[in-house]
């Protein structure tokens, strides 16, 4: 299995419980079979390339995704993964 959790700072907008998936190649294709779920989810993490959205974080098994533009990463059986909006400021 491959765990796929959005943060409650999005869940707030979009409500979406944690997605248990068989299998996934990708980040991208996690992420995808995730917002099957939750599709308005999607607008709030990817922009309109499909790439993650500036505010947006990803983690796979608590480390930084640093693939933003094509989340091609490969997913292995047990990985999880985690989608956070990042807190900007000064």
């Amino acid at each position: 299995m491959i765990t796929v959790e959005f943060a409650a700072s999005l869940q707030r907008h979009v409500a979406c419980p944690i997605q248990q998936l068989t299998s996934a190649s990708s980040i991208a294709d996690a992420l995808n079979q995730a917002f099957k779920a939750a599709p308005a989810l999607r607008h709030y993490v990817l922009d309109e390339q499909n790439a993650l959205r500036k505010h947006v974080a990803l983690f796979r098994n608590e480390v930084l995704v640093l693939d933003k533009e094509y989340l091609a990463d490969p997913l292995n059986e047990g990985d999880r993964i985690l989608v956070i909006q990042a807190l900007s400021g000064g």
